[in-house]
């Protein structure tokens, strides 16, 4: 089949039907169909139709993603081009630029424009499956398991990616090895933008975002500067540490800033060990929040482990309780989940914390982990001097770590309700356990019982003792 478009009289002109008529042969070649590039003309209007319009089209889904009034991010007009100007680039490097193209073969501006086209189809079918997901709450990452996470983004990635690739195979241009490379460096591309943490174009308006997306984070001088001194007022306003008692030193750690449920969380059981375990002014809360920019400091791997090191020398280290909980996301690998966009903030693994506590010398632990997958942390942390419990085991999610949960399962079940009983963490662990698995039965979570882990070193069971023995009789008073 012939094409000429560099050739006014070769196509019609740009009319009411040249726009449909694209994204007809858009929506073919998105499944895989052979593109019919007769009576199609890639003007320079029609280009910027074919580009702007699923971007706009982009921007309506995302307002529609969240539930309530929101305020649009004008700085994320500017992101997100890349894989499009590339595109341009490869497509103009793959056409001969000049004399008539080879027979069938399309112009450079004739196969940008048809990768374009293929956009907007592409775009309405995803949307018309995961909108009423998100708007529904269904896309729980505990809901969902791991695996419906890998198809949420792996399958639009690889369609889109599959229609590019058939499409520039197609083409004609150029040789078959120089159209695959082509190929390559466009999916690349794209994947490589999704991977990379996007700006998002629509956020909670303030006055609707206390159960929801926090607002974009705005890195300032002033909130640069404000932050080492929170560190340091917080770390310095810690009491010390009393002879002969046993105190409980206590860091909540929320790194991941994009649900409200781990800042909750940390809230809740620093409040759990001051009032309950007498860590009123032994307590530090790193969280990475919109809403406690200028109150606490950020949950930084750095600022654990300085954290970490402050207190060890604050505290007695052979008499002293070092009590840690960690929220947020968790991998298979034991990485803990870390989020705070502009901010690149790094995963915390159980090596790391390990090595951190070592260093500082801190003999007795108590080690928190409220993240799916975070049985891995216990073999790592695991020695006599340490208690580690965990929400999950190595190879299950936990539960309640979406947007619209108030608390996790693991730190509803074990901190806001059993360790307000009892002083004991190996009884509110074990109690919790079976709490937990009935909830998770009665929500219909997917991927089984979550199966919170637990392991508690020989020395620090004495330690702990001593500690419950204290509390009950008030002698820390």
């Amino acid at each position: 089949m012939q094409y000429d478009d560099q050739d006014p009289a070769a196509a019609p002109a740009l009319g009411r039907g040249a726009l449909g008529n694209w994204w007809r042969e858009g929506a073919r070649t998105a499944l895989l169909m052979k593109p019919r590039w007769s009576g199609l003309q890639a003007t320079p209007a029609t280009v910027a139709c074919l580009v702007l319009v699923p971007w706009a089209f982009g921007l309506l889904v995302q307002r529609l993603y969240i539930d309530g009034a929101a305020s649009f991010y004008w700085p994320a007009i500017q992101a997100g081009w890349l894989p499009t100007a590339l595109a341009l680039w490869l497509c103009w490097l793959l056409v001969p630029r000049s004399g008539t193209p080879s027979d069938g073969a399309p112009s450079a501006a004739a196969l940008f424009a048809m990768l374009a086209a293929q956009t907007l189809p592409i775009s309405i079918a995803l949307a018309i499956v995961t909108l009423p997901l998100v708007r529904s709450g269904a896309f729980d990452l505990a809901l969902i398991g791991r695996w419906g996470a890998w198809i949420w983004w792996v399958v639009p990635l690889s369609w889109m990616g599959a229609a590019q690739t058939v499409l520039v195979l197609r083409s004609g241009a150029s040789g078959r090895a120089t159209r695959f490379a082509v190929a390559v460096l466009l999916v690349t591309a794209m994947a490589l933008s999704q991977w990379s943490e996007p700006v998002r174009a629509w956020y909670p308006s303030a006055a609707h975002a206390a159960d929801s997306e926090l607002q974009p984070l705005k890195l300032t001088q002033d909130l640069m500067e404000l932050q080492p001194r929170l560190l340091d007022e917080q770390l310095g306003a810690l009491r010390p540490q009393r002879p002969g008692i046993v105190d409980v030193y206590a860091i909540t750690f929320a790194p991941y800033a994009d649900e409200d449920v781990f800042r909750r969380e940390a809230d809740m059981v620093a409040g759990v060990m001051e009032q309950r375990f007498d860590a009123a002014g032994r307590t530090m809360r790193l969280v990475n929040h919109r809403d406690t920019l200028r109150q606490r400091p950020w949950a930084t791997p750095l600022n654990l482990q300085r954290a970490i090191g402050q207190i060890a020398a604050r505290m007695n280290r052979d008499e002293d309780v070092l009590f840690i909980h960690l929220t947020s996301h968790g991998a298979q690998n034991g990485e803990l989940a870390a989020s705070f966009w502009p901010l690149t903030v790094e995963p915390v693994t159980p090596q790391a914390l390990k090595a951190w506590l070592d260093a500082a010398g801190v003999r007795w632990k108590v080690i928190s982990v409220s993240a799916c997958y975070s049985g891995s942390w216990i073999a790592p942390l695991a020695d006599a001097g340490s208690l580690v419990m965990t929400a999950a085991d190595a190879d299950h999610t936990s539960y309640g770590c979406g947007r619209k949960s108030e608390l996790t399962f693991f730190g509803r079940a074990v901190f806001d309700e059993e360790l307000r009983r009892t002083w004991s963490f190996e009884h509110a662990h074990a109690a919790a356990r079976r709490v937990i698995e009935r909830r998770e039965r009665e929500a219909g979570k997917s991927d089984g019982y979550s199966n919170p882990q637990i392991h508690v070193g020989d020395a620090i069971r004495e330690r702990l003792g001593r500690l419950e023995a204290q509390l009950a009789t008030g002698a820390t008073r």
